[in-house]
């Protein structure tokens, strides 16, 4: 309902009153004006209710607007997805179309190449024997290195035992060397000290030289015996009272005194029966002056007969003799700390 039906209906009320008012008695003209009121009561409802409709009618046509235009904005949508569609349908026919030429290629191919393919596949089993026969030998190779390695790991371990053993033997080896290098040069400096003390006798039937690591000092029998006794010449004595001023004052040095004697037989006299009493009782007689002469410890001090048997000239001439006749004075520097060092080897 709209404004121009409003009115009307108004103006068709006036002229029912109007006729009411003109025509009929008061009574009727009561229950007339009561209808009119009635009338203008609905009339007011309706007049509102036609406003809401209205309003809601100006909504609804809004929102036809609303879904026209959504509905042209999906139309071109979907002419766009339609063409889409139908540019991917072409395109799928033409996938499908290539699909089936190689489909049928490839049956052509299967088909016409069925032998070459058994063929390969031969050489494929034959290469995957190969192949598993290499994998075997490989991992027996493989076990045979991990054996290897274990045995070198082994052998590893002893050589580093090994070379700590030869380091622990090169640093004794190396102790050793110094001990014996100070023996040297403590041999050294008793040779020099001897010769400095006997330097008036060298000569004259005494000699002093360096073998073996020892100090040697050497007395032909003229300058201490008369031949066949064991008796020292006091000019002997003076050497060996000098040879004793030397040791006393080296208390580290072992002495040793050997008598010789040449291989003439010894005439049998009193105590002595034959050379090896008086190379013993040479020696003897020797030891005995230098512990009177020095303050010489006897422990350090030892008397041995070497007889005839460590001649220096075998031959048999009377100079060779006379060498032979002779009292060694043996020196050397006490071992114990390179003994220690040994039996702790």
């Amino acid at each position: 309902m709209n404004k121009p039906f409003i009115q009307t209906q108004a103006i068709v009320s006036l002229i029912i009153c109007a006729i009411a008012f003109s025509c009929v008695p008061a009574k009727k003209y009561e229950e007339l004006q009561a209808r009119r009121d009635q009338c203008e009561e609905a009339n007011k409802k309706l007049r509102a209710e036609n406003e809401k409709l209205h309003t809601k009618n100006t909504e609804l046509l809004s929102q036809i607007d609303l879904k026209e235009n959504r509905i042209e904005v999906l139309k071109e949508d979907t002419t766009i997805i339609g063409e889409n569609y139908r540019s991917l349908r072409r395109n799928y026919d033409q996938l499908h179309q290539t699909y089936q030429i190689l489909l049928d290629k490839n049956e052509q191919l299967l088909e016409g190449e069925y032998s070459e393919t058994q063929r390969i596949l031969e050489r494929l089993q034959e290469t995957q024997k190969d192949l598993q026969q290499r994998e075997d030998e490989l991992q027996k190779i493989a076990r045979k290195l991990e054996e290897k390695k274990r045995n070198l790991d082994a052998l590893n371990q002893k050589l580093q035992a090994s070379i700590k053993e030869m380091e622990v033997k090169d640093a004794r080896l190396t102790e050793l060397e110094a001990i014996l290098n100070r023996q040297d040069s403590i041999v050294n400096v008793l040779r020099q000290r001897v010769s400095d003390a006997l330097f008036g006798f060298e000569g004259k039937g005494l000699s002093v030289d360096i073998r073996k690591g020892k100090v040697y000092v050497s007395l032909e029998e003229r300058l201490l015996f008369e031949s066949g006794k064991y008796d020292v010449d006091p000019h002997g004595i003076k050497a060996l009272k000098e040879l004793a001023r030397v040791l006393e004052r080296n208390p580290d040095i072992n002495i040793m005194v050997e008598g010789h004697t040449d291989d003439v037989p010894l005439i049998p006299s009193g105590d002595m029966q034959d050379n090896w009493d008086l190379s013993v009782m040479r020696a003897t007689a020797i030891v005995k002056i230098l512990l009177k002469q020095g303050n010489i410890d006897p422990t350090r001090i030892t008397a041995a007969g070497r007889s005839e048997y460590m001649p220096i000239d075998p031959a048999k001439t009377s100079e060779a003799r006379r060498k032979n006749r002779r009292t060694e004075i043996i020196l050397t520097p006490k071992l114990d700390e390179l003994f220690e060092i040994i039996e702790t080897n």
